[in-house]
């Protein structure tokens, strides 16, 4: 709505301004109502005239062509959701996957919503938008994530890292059914299998592989060698994210270090060695088989104390890099990152607080909290590295990295390096 238009003299007292007026010249009078006229003009044009929201002025002309910047509303404690919303909204592979999705299913009259019909239609509401900026409603969405999972029923404080694990497991699922009851691999998924089938019938039945696995899902294998014999154990997991453990004043690659260290098992944690057939001392360690296109990695802020009896929140400082690199102890191969998002909690403890994420999209990093978002400069996210004292007035911290790996394969491999970082 136009501001009105305000009189110079407007704080006078009215005595006063009258006598002004009168003893003004035709010409004095004519210049002030000019310049009420315009004044009036320039906060119409600035409030609504434009048509440009407060984020629009800020890129100037370098707002994305094709992009769209949409908060998302509140209803009730649901900022874990929508936090991992935007991160996920803005990881490219994901978003063109589920919007291709949504394109070649949206038509289908026997079609019954689910959870990723929900979300494909929420990504397509914001994507297809005429407005390039605004807020959107979430409500279908939520009401089915509600339905699915009496976890998130209700108006208490959530884990994000939890939401993303349940949405990405329940649309895998939600695939693979639908694939299954096509009797044939929909286009929307990949024909490719990965290396952990099993047996079915005597027949090796490898799982699906879904454009979700394409996304995030990466191989880790655990090797233990026995130090006895010499003989190594391996075993191959997938992952969907990798959550480590954080230690005060560190940084994000001294985690990851620690994470992919070598633990020797003794005493009452001997490993039972096939071969020797007995007990016996052994070194364990992980290393990266096969690693994600996006990489997501929660920072374990939240920890089981036994002498409290109850969960704490780590507010540890850990330092994490724009760019990362994960490399291979086998053969130097470096599979580089890009970081694009953070999901941030804001609170001092694991049952209260509040949920942002700072995302980068196209060279700019912007804030999303709930129905608000605004650009902010790259420097900020250091502000949420954590606190260097345990208590330390700032409760700001990132929880959630999304990293993007940058140049498809490693060093022009077709698989990614094995090892460590």
């Amino acid at each position: 709505m136009a501001k009105t238009a305000r009189s110079p003299t407007a704080e006078d007292s009215p005595p006063a301004a009258a006598e002004r007026h009168r003893s003004g010249s035709a010409a004095g009078s004519g210049l002030r109502s000019l310049a009420s006229a315009a004044s009036g003009w320039w906060d119409r044009w600035a409030v609504m005239g434009s048509g440009l929201s407060k984020l629009e002025r800020a890129f100037g002309d370098q707002f994305p062509e094709g992009e769209r910047y949409f908060g998302l509303e509140n209803f009730g404690n649901t900022c874990y959701c929508n936090s991992v919303l935007q991160a996920l909204y803005y990881c490219t592979p994901f978003r063109e996957q589920l919007l291709e999705y949504y394109a070649k299913n949206r038509n289908l009259e026997d079609a019954e919503e689910n959870l990723l019909t929900c979300l494909a239609d929420l990504f397509s509401q914001i994507s297809a938008s005429k407005k390039k900026t605004g807020v959107i409603a979430p409500k279908r969405f939520i009401q089915m994530v509600k339905k699915l999972n009496e976890y998130f029923r209700g108006y208490m404080h959530q884990d994000a890292h939890e939401f993303l694990n349940f949405l990405l497991n329940e649309i895998v699922d939600i695939l693979e059914k639908e694939s299954s009851s096509a009797k044939v691999c929909p286009e929307t998924t990949s024909p490719e299998k990965v290396s952990n089938g099993v047996a079915v019938d005597g027949v090796r039945k490898e799982p699906l592989v879904t454009w979700v696995h394409k996304s995030f899902q990466g191989t880790l294998t655990n090797e233990t060698r026995c130090l006895m014999c010499e003989t190594v154990t391996a075993k191959d997991e997938t992952f969907f994210d990798l959550s480590v453990d954080i230690e005060q004043n560190s940084s994000l690659t001294s985690c990851l270090k620690s994470f992919f260290s070598t633990e020797t098992l003794n005493a009452d944690d001997k490993f039972f060695c096939d071969k020797c057939c007995s007990l016996q001392e052994a070194e364990k360690r992980m290393k990266i088989k096969k690693v994600p296109q996006i990489l997501v990695i929660p920072l374990k802020r939240f920890k089981f104390i036994e002498q409290l009896n109850r969960h704490k929140k780590l507010s540890y400082r850990v330092v994490y890099p724009l760019e990362l690199k994960l490399s291979s102890n086998s053969d130097d191969a470096d599979c580089e990152y890009s970081l694009f998002a953070v999901v941030v909690h804001l609170g001092s403890g694991p049952n209260q607080g509040h949920y942002v994420a700072k995302i980068k999209s196209h060279d700019h990093w912007l804030s999303f909290d709930d129905d608000n978002v605004e650009m902010i400069p790259e420097s900020t996210l250091q502000t949420f590295y954590g606190s260097s004292r345990e208590y330390a007035g700032n409760t700001d911290h990132g929880y959630i990295l999304f990293y993007e790996r940058v140049g498809g394969n490693c060093n022009g491999k077709p698989d990614s390096p094995e090892g460590g970082v």
